[in-house]
């Protein structure tokens, strides 16, 4: 069965880090396409970053481009999202999700979803 475990969410002042876990379990993560996306309250979830299965191929929205990086590590079935300078437009509750084949921007192409983990950015 697959399954998502997002964690590394919280409360960080404007300009602070975080790094957002994505661990999978019920098959392996580098066979996937892995995208994060966030969903603020009243808003579309929209597509943040991606990491593809082949060649690593990364994928970066424009508003969080040079201050986000995605990473996977295959050895412990996980991936990451590294935030940097954070500001309180990033606030959200950040998703990880899977889809065969290349990196999309588009939420219904993404076969399986964890369930979350919320970002607070405020001082």
């Amino acid at each position: 069965q697959v399954h998502f475990v997002e964690s590394g969410g919280g409360l960080v002042q404007p300009g602070g880090s975080l790094r957002l876990s994505c661990a999978a379990s019920g098959f392996f993560l580098d066979t996937y396409a892995i995208g994060w996306f966030r969903q603020a309250p009243g808003k579309e979830r929209e597509g943040v970053a991606c990491i593809s299965s082949s060649d690593g191929f990364t994928y970066y929205a424009d508003s969080v481009a040079g201050r986000f990086t995605i990473s996977r590590d295959n050895g412990r079935n996980t991936v990451y999202l590294q935030m940097n300078s954070l500001k309180p437009e990033d606030a959200a509750v950040y998703y990880c999700a899977a889809k065969s084949d290349l990196c999309s921007p588009a939420v219904y192409s993404y076969d399986y979803w964890g369930q979350g983990t919320q970002v607070t950015v405020s001082s």
